[in-house]
């Protein structure tokens, strides 16, 4: 098992140094998903340790996408986006709290919307040299 975990994690860091920017994101959207789940199945579980560890994780990766935001930039959709992650932050503080998994699963079909409008973006971005 150990194996696993280290071939995992330098799979991991290898596509994190390929990386563009655009893909970076897909990527933290990516982890905040497999937290999401995985303290889902703690909750489940009744291994609150592990949640807290996980859910701090994910709130972690939520905090940097938000900080990835150009709100210059980005005007109105790069504001609307920054209150939605606010927003899954606060929920996620929440479900921690409650041991609540109905309220992960909110938070990842959000996290599941946003990420699922980036991927769409990447063709168009790719075709005009941004990424």
């Amino acid at each position: 098992m150990n194996a696993l975990h280290q071939y995992q994690s330098v799979n991991r860091q290898t596509s994190i140094v390929d990386a563009d920017g655009h893909k970076l994101i897909q990527l933290l959207f990516d982890g905040a998903l497999e937290r999401i789940t995985m303290a889902k199945g703690q909750i489940l579980a009744k291994n609150f340790e592990g949640k807290n560890r996980l859910i701090g994780k994910a709130v972690e990766i939520i905090g940097g996408l938000r900080e990835f935001l150009d709100k210059d930039k980005g005007g109105d959709i790069a504001e609307r986006l920054d209150a939605l992650y606010e927003y899954m932050e606060r929920r996620l503080f929440e479900a921690n709290l409650q041991n609540d998994a109905m309220i992960l699963d909110e938070v990842a079909g959000l996290l599941k919307q946003v990420k699922n409008g980036w991927d769409g973006i990447r063709q168009e971005a790719l075709e005009k040299g941004l990424v």
